[in-house]
């Protein structure tokens, strides 16, 4: 399949973002709730910045709950106001003062609120006592809130209040056993010192009242997800994108939303097969937010624990002390000291090895960041040389502070090991992205950049991603290293190798040929590469070389491949080989694939050998061999599942989708074909077939944007090299020509393609195309190129048994017989034609094909068996979903004075009030556990289908869960297999 022009996720849908949901607290909330219902009541809020303690306290201040509440927030102040967080929330309320049953005492509150001068008593006599004066305001204001009717005063941020304001709390608490208003206090705890009053809250509380210890920590991953989709209109996000965000914010849920909007900002979010993912990005930008706070923290620390903080960003991992204090230039006493009071405030966390790190992510990226670019450097060489001491050594780690330390000598000493380390796990991608920046560093000997080249191309190969950025860049690298002077012709070919390979995933076929012919040239030290790269010569696209010139080569790394000891080269030789036959149309493929196994013994033989079956069925499609297809499709898919490789799912399933196109079974197409060109927008080959799918569809239904679907899948496939990707776009795009009368575009835009299969020689591309190039050529008047046509492709499938390019040749024929014949012959080879179509079978074609067979029958005078087959044609596509051509034959049975088919023609039939049979399969998989996205991959379904489908069904059941409808659908045996299937709901 040919690579497709990338998408910009500019045209994805835009992030919309709105206030986050409240997720993830329903216990502490309930907590709150019945504490504070139990009035009088002490209830601390405690956590961490950003943790969501004023969210929490926002919703339960929003339910009914009936009681009066008076809510304190404590500015972020060194020196706060005395009293100041009570003073702002009395002056918050509305109810006049004046009218409010208040003794002399209030006199006190003159000072407090001189706009309250004219409504409060006279002010008191001073007292010079400030411990007498003090009590004598606290029970002023302590009769404020009862005359208010004040029944919970809140207090949010008390870390920061000033000691007057707690103790004033003191003395509420002392006098809650008189009935006195409940306190609800949110506070940090990192953020109080040891002797706080704050702290003395909760010790010692009166007899009868309530009490409670709220502690928030981190939301969970699956919280993480519902915070997130709740910002993005309900929409789901994926897996991945949720890990990355839980990890680097530390679930904390103002880090989390402040990323998310940040992300936004940046366009860093797309939507994509109906959720929310990220693009690829290696770091999370550090949210202003966060960062201020971050920073705000660790100016109040010590200069040691601010350089301890430091280190400890630089090593960015779980260290120890001692690696620790090296990094920090200290000693073992001092960095202890210093370590204390950063996990004092709750910056740094321990784990059971004695061992550090900060706590969360974005507050050690705030701090790393906050680090002079030329401290760096010093902090990196400190950590990468105190590592060096570890046994066994951290090579990750090391390549990376020797890299940031400007060291590259001893940064290259090290990456090479972390990569051979990364691929022994099978992290392809890690391996990749280690090597690739030294690539540019040409202080390293030409040698060794040699090696490092070559070895990032061969890993590259094997990354699950195969186009995305790290491609990119790879392909860039690699080719910039050719550049290099003093490189040998060995160590070219080592780089040009996986090159060549790299540049045929990404499209680049006729470059990828260049690159390759020149690699093999040089690598005969290297029997194994060599003949991988002679049989990538072997694949019939990208070149102008004829199919002989393929075979060639293919035949050259059979030989090759017989003096190579390792059964896996040997396999995957095989299998490349057998492939490369089946698009040059060699039935020789065929007794290469009698040879393939079916299963293998180990995880990377049972990947490569469903790659090589998904190959194998992808040729048989081609070739209409369609059994072979589904039987070697099966396997692969088999393999792919127990490896869980979604790639080769993917790849699969496409081919089962086009089998599923040639074989007439369209029912849920058009949405496979959707999910298709929305989820591989970075997948070329795999997007541009879905639009190819879907352009399939579009024409045999009559729609308009088949023709711009079809010119772009000829205009990618010309411009990246597949040639072989082009007939059937350019075979489609001529039809719709003819269609319209237009004869001289119809041959233009089939003239390249067919100069392409002559100078290869592979007429098996030639079975779309042919046809209607001969169709073309008689509407023209050139009936002898027509049949000079049909005669070249006779010969061209000469002794070749692909059974799609028979049956395109019989009707070839048929159409020359048309031109030239009588009726009563022509009609008989339709009928042929129609024939060879049926045995593989393809019935859209032979359903066209009967078409004409008809025709021909009423140019002979047999009217009613004309009449009758045009009136079974009719109804066949119809129900086929060929609405174009139906249609197409109504009008010719109208002219001809037929009569045309009463059929139902209301699109889809409406199930009303009842779970329509997609709706059922749908509600089925739920009831069995299934989410959404596994519905959709069993279902064969794009999930925003599903998710359509499923709250249809919700709305027809009246329930507004998952759950609830699950336990309704049971409870009424809706599912049950002798029902009816449009059984009734209530």
């Amino acid at each position: 399949m040919s690579p497709a022009r990338p998408v910009d996720d500019a045209d994805a849908k835009a992030p919309s973002v709105s206030t986050p949901g409240f997720v993830g607290r329903g216990r502490e909330l309930a907590e709150l709730r019945e504490t504070v219902s139990r009035r009088p009541a002490i209830v601390l809020i405690e956590g961490e910045a950003g943790i969501g303690k004023s969210r929490l306290l926002q919703e339960w201040l929003a339910e009914p709950h009936g009681l009066t509440a008076l809510v304190s927030v404590c500015p972020p102040l060194r020196e706060s106001l005395t009293l100041g967080p009570i003073v702002d929330a009395f002056r918050g309320i509305e109810q006049l003062v004046a009218g409010l049953p208040l003794t002399e005492l209030a006199g006190a509150l003159r000072p407090l609120f001189p706009e309250w001068s004219a409504q409060l008593p006279p002010a008191l006599e001073p007292v010079d006592d400030a411990k007498a004066a003090r009590h004598r305001l606290f029970r002023a204001l302590d009769e404020l809130l009862r005359a208010l009717g004040v029944d919970v005063l809140v207090l949010e941020d008390a870390h920061w209040a000033d000691d007057v304001t707690l103790e004033f709390l003191l003395f509420l608490v002392s006098r809650q056993r008189t009935d006195g208003p409940s306190l609800v206090i949110s506070y940090r705890p990192e953020e109080v010192d040891a002797g706080s009053l704050l702290l003395r809250l909760t010790s010692r509380l009166p007899v009868g009242v309530a009490g409670a210890r709220i502690s928030l920590s981190a939301v969970q991953p699956e919280d993480t997800a519902s915070l997130v989709s709740s910002m993005l209109g309900g929409e789901p996000i994926s897996d991945a994108f949720r890990t990355f965000l839980h990890v680097r914010t530390g679930g904390v849920p103002l880090a989390i939303e402040e990323s998310v909007r940040l992300m936004c900002d940046r366009a860093d979010i797309v939507f994509r097969d109906g959720q929310w993912v990220r693009l690829a990005l290696d770091e999370l930008q550090v949210p202003p937010t966060v960062r201020d706070s971050t920073r705000e923290r660790v100016d109040r620390l010590s200069t040691g624990a601010q350089q301890i903080l430091r280190a400890a960003a630089v090593l960015a991992e779980w260290s120890s002390e001692a690696a620790i204090a090296a990094t920090a230039g200290m000693t073992i006493d001092e960095a202890r000291t210093g370590i204390a009071e950063a996990a004092s405030a709750r910056i740094l966390g321990e784990d059971d090895r004695r061992r550090w790190r900060f706590r969360h992510v974005l507050v050690a990226t705030a701090v790393y960041e906050s680090i002079a670019r030329g401290d760096r450097a010093v902090l990196h060489r400190r950590a990468g040389e105190a590592l060096e001491q570890v046994a066994p050594p951290p090579v990750v780690r090391l390549a990376h502070h020797f890299r940031e330390a400007g060291e590259t000598e001893r940064w290259a000493r090290y990456a090479e090991p972390a990569a051979a380390q990364a691929l022994a796990s099978g992290d392809n991608t890690a391996a990749v992205v280690l090597l690739l920046d030294l690539l540019p560093e040409r202080a390293l000997p030409a040698p060794d950049l040699a090696r490092i080249a070559r070895t990032a191309g061969l890993a590259a190969l094997g990354r699950r991603e195969p186009v995305d950025e790290i491609y990119h860049r790879v392909v860039r690298a690699l080719r910039a290293t050719l550049e290099i002077p003093g490189l040998s012709a060995r160590e070219q070919a080592g780089i040009r190798n996986p090159l060549g390979r790299l540049l045929i995933t990404g499209g680049e076929a006729a470059a990828a040929r260049v690159e390759l012919e020149q690699a093999v040239a040089d690598l005969d030290h290297d029997p194994a590469e060599a003949a991988k790269a002679m049989t990538y010569l072997g694949w019939a696209y990208g070149s102008p070389w004829p199919a002989s010139t393929h075979r060639r080569w293919l035949r050259r790394a059979a030989d090759l491949a017989e003096g190579i000891d390792s059964p896996a080269v040997r396999l995957n030789l095989a299998g490349n080989r057998a492939a490369a036959f089946l698009m040059l149309g060699d039935d020789e493929a065929w007794d290469v694939v009698a040879a393939l196994p079916a299963d293998g013994t180990s995880a990377p033989e049972r990947l490569d050998i469903a790659r090589i079956h998904t190959n194998i069925g992808t040729g048989a499609v081609m070739w209409g061999r369609y059994a072979d297809a589904e039987r070697h499709l099966a396997i692969a898919l088999r393999l792919a599942d127990a490896e869980e490789s979604s790639r080769l799912r993917d790849n699969v399933h496409l081919e089962l989708a086009n089998l599923d196109w040639f074989q007439g079974r369209w029912e849920g197409l058009a949405d496979r074909s959707a999910a298709f060109v929305e989820a591989n927008m970075d997948r070329p080959a795999i997007h541009l077939a879905g639009v190819r799918l879907t352009a399939r569809l579009a024409a045999a239904a009559g729609r308009r944007e088949a023709e711009d679907q079809f010119r772009l899948v000829l205009d990618e496939a010309t411009r990246l090299g597949a040639a072989d990707d082009t007939m059937e776009a350019a075979a489609e795009l001529a039809r719709l020509r003819l269609a319209e009368g237009e004869i001289a575009q119809a041959l233009h835009v089939t003239d390249s393609p067919l100069r392409t299969v002559r100078t290869k020689g592979i007429w098996l591309w030639a079975t779309d195309l042919a046809p209607v190039r001969v169709e073309a050529l008689l509407a023209a008047g050139e009936a002898e190129a027509a049949a000079a046509l049909t005669d070249e492709v006779a010969r061209g499938l000469r002794g070749h048994t692909a059974p799609a390019s028979r049956a395109a040749l019989a009707l070839c024929r048929a159409h020359v017989s048309a031109a030239g014949g009588g009726p009563v012959a022509t009609a008989a080879a339709y009928e042929r034609a129609a024939h060879a179509w049926d045995a593989m079978p393809r019935p859209y074609d032979a359903l066209r094909a009967r078409e004409r067979q008809a025709v021909a029958l009423l140019a002979a005078g047999r009217a009613a068996e004309g009449h009758a087959l045009l009136s079974a044609q009719y109804e066949q596509l119809f129900r086929l979903g060929a609405r174009a051509d139906a249609d197409r034959i109504a009008q010719r049975l109208r002219e001809q004075g037929g009569e045309v088919p009463r059929l139902w023609r209301g699109g889809r039939k409406g199930y009303g009030d009842q779970l329509s049979p997609r709706e059922r399969e749908v509600v089925r998989l739920v009831v069995a556990g299934r989410t959404n996205r596994e519905i959709s991959q069993i279902l064969a379904k794009s999930p925003a289908t599903v998710d359509q489908q499923l709250r249809s069904a919700m709305r027809k059941v009246n329930v507004s869960s998952r759950t609830a409808l699950a336990v309704k659908v049971t409870e009424a045996g809706m599912l049950d297999e002798d029902g009816d299937p449009g059984m009734a709901v209530s």
